[in-house]
């Protein structure tokens, strides 16, 4: 046996996060980001899907639908322009489940760590942030979940 206590029945029962099960977890991920970088995004909207669309798909050069994890749609805040636009869709990051669960089978990290990782590198576009300012309010996440 290993360090970790394993119970077999426990995931006997046990079945993938569903898509609601999955909103839920990047809602308690969101809510565990530091609250001044919240909120700076309260306009961003958070949707999960099983997978990318067809025409994200082909956009990215994808050579199978698990590549992409999550995606940020929209006009990241360097990007965007003082002046209001009208008719101006929200921006939205998506989670992907199937490819985020793939991921997690393959690798030796918590379900919620990549979730996390996930959203905060997805917002991090909406900011245009760098990969270590990334990484430091990841770690403030993981703080917070601990």
């Amino acid at each position: 046996m290993t360090e970790k206590s394993f119970d077999a029945d426990h995931w006997h029962s046990r079945a993938a996060p569903s898509l609601g099960e999955f909103e839920r977890m990047a809602a308690a991920a969101y809510g565990r980001l530091p609250e001044n970088f919240r909120a700076l995004c309260r306009d961003v909207v958070i949707l999960v899907a099983d997978f990318p669309d067809e025409d994200v798909l082909k956009e990215i050069e994808a050579e199978s639908p698990f590549d992409l994890l999550g995606l940020f749609s929209g006009i990241g805040l360097p990007q965007d322009s003082a002046v209001a636009e009208t008719g101006r869709l929200p921006n939205h990051i998506y989670l992907y489940r199937r490819p985020i669960l793939d991921y997690w089978a393959e690798h030796d990290e918590t379900l919620g760590s990549i979730v996390t990782h996930v959203l905060v590198h997805e917002i991090g576009h909406h900011f245009g942030m760098s990969d270590d300012d990334m990484e430091r309010i990841e770690a403030l996440a993981d703080a917070e979940a601990r």
